[in-house]
């Protein structure tokens, strides 16, 4: 069979039979059917990914250090985001530039499954972040709980949860429960999508949906809510909220896109693989989603610190030496209704004057202002609540 030399789309019999060949071990040499061109771009790639991530995140717990007004319960969830982001690219950045540069797995065996476990674990402390962010959002606009505010104990317990319930569902794999091996590629390391095994597959079902439908649920539970929630207060007494709530809808909606589009072509990925293990893929192609989840490192700053007001005055102070400009302060003394593109001085003001008097409202609004009334007028100095 091998002999026989038929042209099929201008690709020999025998070349294709030389394409579809298992390739060489990754740990002692590249793929030989991929020109190193390939991996050059890759390398490229991840060192911009990687360089832009380390210097926007650690920006992020820089500025966290420097000022204490920053050091805010509503914060603690954003940092622990920059931090699990920074050890994203600290590890699989790194590493995954270092073998791409080379064009293969030559680190071993151990590193590929450190890379792979710490990739993981960290991406998915991300992730979960993300959610914890977003039901922390919800509690503060909402306050389903009436009267209780989140304090540090409460994001700290947010905290421990993101790194304990990311650690179970991350761990399994180094110690035989599926496994972390090399990709298609040869350049990185990840669970083990392909395995015929049946109790892999049901590692990676479970993984599936508690570390990518979980977290999806709650940010679109938490920010649907929260949007119910603006859109009930501006067609009430606060009629004049049009504009927050148009800001911190587009907010809310490029937070849904941006997970969306960092996440899902990965999931999608290893589900189909899953699936259907046999699968040909090109190498390329396989590789391409686990790479474009790795640039999740760079844009969740710019969409959860720096279109932050607060974040925002600070690093300002930081890199210039100089106070913000009067006209950033002077809008955060009229309860954040401005037109700034900007999520903490909108969604701190509406929640301020949003009534706590109970977990209903009066059916004739207007006409029992006396009992929630106390918060509507009073301007609420953003240096005084902490950002969102």
């Amino acid at each position: 069979m091998d002999n026989i030399r038929i042209a099929v789309n201008g690709v020999s019999f025998n070349e294709t039979a030389e394409i579809y060949k298992p390739h060489a071990d990754p740990f002692t040499g590249p793929i030989t059917h991929l020109a190193p061109w390939n991996f050059a771009v890759l390398a490229t790639l991840m060192f911009v990914v990687t360089s832009l991530s380390l210097f926007e995140n650690f920006t992020v717990m820089l500025a966290t250090y420097k000022f204490k007004q920053l050091r805010q319960p509503l914060n603690y969830i954003i940092v622990n985001l920059s931090v699990a982001d920074f050890l994203v690219s600290l590890t699989g950045g790194t590493i995954s530039f270092l073998t791409n540069a080379k064009g293969y797995f030559f680190l071993g065996n151990w590193a590929c499954i450190l890379e792979g476990f710490a990739v993981t674990y960290f991406g998915i402390v991300a992730l979960w972040s993300l959610a914890v962010l977003s039901f922390e959002r919800f509690f503060v606009i909402c306050r389903p709980l009436g009267n209780v505010r989140l304090r540090g104990k409460h994001a700290a317990m947010g905290l421990l949860f993101v790194w304990t319930f990311s650690f179970i569902w991350t761990i399994p794999p180094v110690f035989g429960w599926c496994s972390y091996t090399v990709s298609k590629i040869g350049t990185t390391c990840e669970p083990n999508w392909y395995s015929n095994n049946i109790s892999n597959h049901a590692y990676i079902i479970t993984f599936f949906v508690t570390c990518f439908i979980m977290p999806l649920g709650v940010i679109i539970y938490c920010y649907g809510k929260l949007l119910q929630k603006l859109r009930k207060v501006s067609h009430g007494r606060l009629g004049n909220a049009k504009k927050p709530e148009r800001q911190v809808t587009r907010m809310v909606v490029v937070m849904i896109v941006a997970f969306m589009v960092g996440w899902t072509p990965y999931a999608a990925f290893s589900i189909i693989v899953t699936a259907c293990p046999t699968i040909y893929l090109d190498p390329r192609i396989a590789a391409a989603p686990a790479f474009f989840s790795k640039t999740a490192a760079v844009y969740n700053p710019v969409i959860y610190v720096f279109m932050n007001k607060q974040f925002r005055k600070c690093l300002i102070q930081l890199f210039t030496g100089k106070p913000a400009p009067e006209n950033m302060n002077a809008t955060s003394e009229r309860l954040g209704m401005t037109g700034e593109s900007c999520t903490g001085g909108e969604m701190s003001a509406i929640a301020a004057r949003i009534p706590v008097c109970g977990n209903t409202q009066p059916k004739n609004e207007e006409a029992s202002p006396s009992k929630c009334s106390s918060f509507v007028q009073l301007p609420i100095p953003e240096n005084k609540v902490c950002p969102m």
